[in-house]
């Protein structure tokens, strides 16, 4: 801990450095008083390296700022309309029927139609972007302001669809509308210089609240440079990590925004037999295969203290990959952490320690494994060091590594992973746990496999009724006869933390009262962008 504190505080005199160097070359300061500014500079990261389609998977995360969608969350995450004045489903699922308003346009002056919405929903579905349309079998405009969504079979979630796929314009959605988009949104597209700024300016035309700034510049900048910009009083807002966030910036607050943006460790969960996928990546391994093990893990680790340690207080000790969501499970979580508990479930299951050095073994195999973190990801080999520390006294020894992704994309169904999720969309939780899922991409990793847990999944994906649905997704957490993939049951992940976004604001910058935000892609906080307000 104490060579880790060296290590910030070392970093964060090089980022004052850098901020009295900006200072000193006359930069203008944003104001804290005044008249409200016709622009706002935003320093949160996201930059969308792929361009601004929906149709390609921008808007997962946040606004889309260009485009609109059908329907939209607010502050309590519950979902309103948007371009949409109503939708209604079909008693088999199959229909969604969405009834849009008449007075949108896009930034071209084109009335929004249903025949763009159809278009847009058909377009993404064959895309294969990283907005998952798969289910839909149709789009088909059966008016100038109704839409029927046909999908081939029933999917619960697919609301979460209207909800996050932006609507473009099928008169002008072509081969470079990524670089280029136009929307029906609350700001329309200015210029974007690749890997340096992003501006936008405030629709006119736009049918719902308008922006209070008619200017917004994103800066992309990297995580010591977006300090630097905030000292030096040249942005608005700032997204820190929460290595940063503890101190004070002039003429700024702290903005400390909870989510369900989680960190935890997938467990290969079968045994090491050779098995290899279809691309010759090897799967299994024989020591985290074993239910015991992971249960071990899962009880010895102190969760809190990675919270106050690593994350410096800005987070919340995860049980599962859903935390506080109204599909989550409560009874599915373990209680704090308990090293004696841990030490008892090893003991029984035969991991003992055999020659005295600190390492149980079970035939012949020690109790080791290797839990590999992006090297790029300073948080995430905090956290793997961490959990090294912690499981040591136990008796389990873990190798720390981190690699690049290429070699992770190699390594991820034989050893542990410690993985970054956290979505408002359940789909997510079905991805990562059922077997129909196992090794797609990084879905699924460590081919974890329960048949009372796929059949509670597939019932929640079949569902008409959220309610319904909402129960089968907490029953595959953990269901009335104790199964489940969470740490009471099969304890396929041991779930870490849950983080909270860090961002400093200026202080007569009023951003509402944000939502509870998704994993840290994209630009998050901007969910509530048209309601942001000069205070001052």
């Amino acid at each position: 801990m104490a060579g880790r504190g060296v290590r910030r505080a070392a970093r964060w005199v090089a980022v004052v450095a850098a901020a009295a160097a900006l200072v000193g070359c006359g930069s203008a300061e944003r104001g804290t008083g005044g008249p409200a500014p016709a622009e706002l500079r935003l320093a949160i990261g996201g930059e969308s390296a792929e361009g601004y389609d929906p149709t390609l998977g921008w808007g997962r995360y946040g606004s889309p700022l260009f485009q609109s969608t059908l329907l939209a969350r607010d502050a309590d995450m519950n979902i309103v309309n948007d371009l949409a004045t109503g939708y209604r489903v079909s008693p088999d699922g199959l229909v969604w029927t969405v009834d849009i308003r008449g007075d949108a346009k896009f930034g071209d002056g084109t009335p929004v139609t249903a025949q763009d919405v159809a278009y847009t929903f058909n377009t993404a579905s064959r895309s294969g972007g990283l907005t998952d349309v798969t289910a839909l079998k149709e789009a088909v405009a059966v008016d100038a302001d109704t839409v029927e969504l046909r999908l081939s079979a029933p999917q619960s979630t697919f609301v979460n669809r209207l909800v996050s796929l932006g609507i473009v314009p099928e008169h002008a959605h072509g081969p470079d509308y990524a670089s280029k988009p136009i929307g029906s949104g609350p700001f329309t597209f200015v210029q974007w210089d690749r890997g340096q700024q992003l501006i936008v300016e405030r629709n006119e035309d736009y049918y719902g609240t308008k922006p209070a700034f008619s200017r917004i510049v994103f800066q992309f900048t990297e995580e010591d440079a977006t300090m630097a910009a905030a000292q030096a009083g040249q942005v608005d807002m700032a997204a820190v990590p929460s290595s940063l966030a503890l101190a004070q910036v002039p003429g700024m607050r702290l903005v400390p925004v909870p989510s369900v943006d989680n960190r935890g460790i997938v467990f290969p969960y079968v045994p090491d037999t050779g098995t290899k996928t279809t691309d010759g990546l090897p799967i299994g391994n024989n020591v985290t295969s074993d239910r015991a093990i992971r249960e071990a893990v899962n009880w010895a680790i102190d969760r809190q203290q990675l919270v106050d340690g690593v994350l410096e207080g800005f987070g919340s000790p995860a049980t599962g990959p859903v935390d506080g969501l109204p599909w989550y499970e409560p009874r599915s979580a373990i209680a704090g952490n308990d090293p004696a508990k841990a030490r008892q479930i090893l003991d029984a299951a035969g991991w003992v320690d055999t020659n005295g050095d600190g390492i149980r073994e079970r035939n012949g195999t020690p109790a080791a494994f290797t839990l590999i973190y992006p090297s790029s990801d300073s948080l995430r080999q905090g956290l793997a060091l961490a959990v090294a520390d912690q499981l040591k006294p136990v008796g389990i020894a873990v190798t720390a590594k981190g690699e690049s992704w290429d070699v992770i994309n190699t390594r991820l169904h034989a050893d542990a992973i410690l993985f970054g999720w956290g979505s408002h969309d359940p789909t997510e939780m079905y991805n990562l746990y059922s077997s129909k899922r196992a090794g797609t991409e990084y879905w699924n990793p460590g081919f974890y496999a329960n048949p009372a847990v796929d059949a509670h999944l597939d019932a929640a994906m079949r569902a008409t009724d959220p309610a319904v649905a909402d129960q089968h997704w907490r029953a595959a957490q953990l269901d009335a006869d104790g199964a489940g993939f969470g740490p009471s049951a099969d304890a396929a992940w041991a779930w870490l933390v849950n983080l909270k976004h860090t961002y400093y604001v200026n202080s007569c910058l009023d951003i509402g009262r944000p939502q509870i935000e998704p994993h840290g892609h994209g630009w998050p906080i901007t969910a509530g962008i048209t309601g942001w307000r000069w205070s001052c």
